[in-house]
């Protein structure tokens, strides 16, 4: 695999279905971009939504996850247009108006308060200077299509950041390396007050067409392409949006930001439940994550002889038995006054040590026992999961489709991010013929994955087209449910297309 952003000339390379519906999308776009702003765009940025099969909510606790790539994606046309403004457009104008901003100044200030489109393009362009210890970028026309839908869990925003940083850097003569770039990406997303850890940008920047990544994150980034296992029929997946949409910026005050301050104060007080909450790699280190706590625990063992499935399995577990025993005191969950209590702090101490002033949370309790262990168990679902696929041996689609359900189970019941919508999707779909059934995203909304077999993928969209969305929402067009309801495989990352 390539280590930059590859270039490529041939739609076919990049998509493996429609491919004349995508090339009359890109003849449109360049069409627009000429009628916009008067010239050519010099170059297309590409970069994919994804659909993460299993491992949710542990990408910013420290653990890896297994997502791939998808066709749905934002195309950002581009050049430079000698002045110092950025000006940037999308193909929906009425949904999202066209904004300028100077390249020096006003691109660098992101209003977190305000719900702007733009700012997540913002995002990407300081990102990199940021990276760059500059802010003399050159003036930049834009004009962005996006077929990722926005709050359906398939990682529309960043899409958009990611292909922002692509022109970005393409247009001020920077080439930087695929995991810097995923990096930045993950970093950038937190001017818009979204406490991103960055699987969906690693999915977007380094997919692969054909595989899934296995993306760990401490103490290094790392993908890993896997095939999933040949079985007969192959293996195809589903995407459902429940058409509930889940705006992050919106709802993470009482969701996803929550979720992260709670996995994040349970690894401090796990860390002193353990006796390592004053070791270097435990105090030193901001945010402090459940992986980083499970590896200093654990640092003084020898695993050399171990197989690396075996030692994950074994950690693993341990610490789902050691989460119970930290967390026991509050079952049903902690206020704040316990939890500063529990690590000898004022609450305004703890709010500071989580970034609250960054990205506050609202809760009366916070449930760190269920958290944990949704953590601990669902990363030891992942490790599984590749496990099977690499090693395949027994009824491996069935093996496959077990964890995704589990995984879906815990979603629900111990990090409580699922909704009705989503649990009605995986009902119909397994009783259709899905082998696993589960959200996939931030959840609370957006969208399922449900992994089927090639011969029951009709039967199982024309289960969900009549159970569900002619029922929910019968209005619908063809094309409505289309963009709905769809099969995809693994698909490719980031990409130039050159013109």
């Amino acid at each position: 695999m390539s280590s930059f952003v590859p270039t490529v000339t041939d739609l076919s390379s990049v998509y493996t279905l429609n491919v004349d519906a995508q090339a009359e999308r890109y003849a449109q776009l360049k069409t627009s971009f000429e009628t916009k702003f008067g010239a050519k765009p010099d170059f297309v940025a590409r970069a994919p939504g994804r659909v993460n099969i299993i491992g949710e909510h542990i990408d910013y606790c420290g653990f890896p996850v297994f997502p791939m790539a998808i066709a749905p994606d934002t195309l950002i046309a581009a050049r430079t247009n000698g002045t110092d403004k950025v000006r940037i457009a999308n193909i929906d104008s009425a949904k999202y108006p066209s904004r300028e901003f100077s390249a020096s100044s006003d691109i660098f200030d992101i209003d977190s308060s305000v719900h702007e489109w733009s700012n997540y393009f913002k995002c990407g362009y300081r990102g990199i200077f940021d990276h760059l210890g500059r802010k003399d970028g050159k003036g930049i026309d834009v004009l962005t299509d996006g077929t990722v839908p926005a709050g359906g869990g398939l990682s529309s925003s960043a899409a958009f950041v990611c292909a922002t940083e692509l022109a970005v850097q393409r247009v001020n003569g920077v080439d930087l390396a695929l995991s810097q770039l995923a990096s930045i990406a993950a970093h950038a997303e937190c001017y818009v007050g979204v406490n991103s850890g960055g699987m969906d940008q690693t999915a977007s920047i380094m997919g692969q067409q054909g595989s899934a990544l296995f993306i760990e994150f401490h103490p290094e980034l790392r993908a890993t392409p896997v095939k999933f296992p040949e079985t007969s029929p192959p293996l195809a997946f589903i995407i459902a949006n429940t058409l509930v949409v889940s705006d992050k910026h919106v709802t993470a005050p009482v969701c996803y930001n929550l979720r992260v301050v709670e996995t994040r104060v349970g690894a401090l007080i796990l860390a002193k439940h353990l006796g390592i909450a004053d070791q270097p790699a435990c105090r030193n280190v901001d945010p402090l994550t459940f992986k980083i706590v499970m590896d200093e625990y654990f640092a003084d063992q020898d695993s050399g002889a171990k197989d690396e499935v075996e030692v994950w399995i074994h950690r693993l577990t341990a610490m789902l038995e050691q989460s119970k025993k930290a967390f026991s005191a509050h079952p049903e969950g902690y206020t704040r006054e316990q939890m500063a209590a529990a690590l000898a702090m004022t609450p305004e101490e703890l709010s500071a040590k989580v970034h609250e002033r960054q990205f506050p949370v609202r809760a009366e309790k916070f449930k760190l026992l269920n958290r944990a262990l949704h953590a601990f168990s669902e990363a030891l679902r992942v490790v599984k999961f590749r496990q099977v696929c690499e090693c395949p041996s027994g009824d491996v689609a069935k093996a496959l489709g077990s964890l995704m359900n589990e995984s879906q189970d815990s979603c629900r019941d111990l990090f409580e991010c699922s909704c009705p919508e989503l649990d009605e999707l995986c009902t119909i779909a397994r009783k259709a013929g899905s082998l696993g059934s589960r959200l996939t995203g931030a959840g609370w909304g957006g969208c399922s994955v449900h992994m089927v077999p090639a011969d029951k993928v009709a039967d199982v969209k024309k289960a969900l087209s009549e159970q569900y969305y002619a029922v929910r929402h019968p209005g619908l067009s063809v094309k409505q449910l289309n963009d709905a309801l769809f099969a995809t495989t693994p698909g490719r990352g980031a990409c130039y297309l050159g013109l």
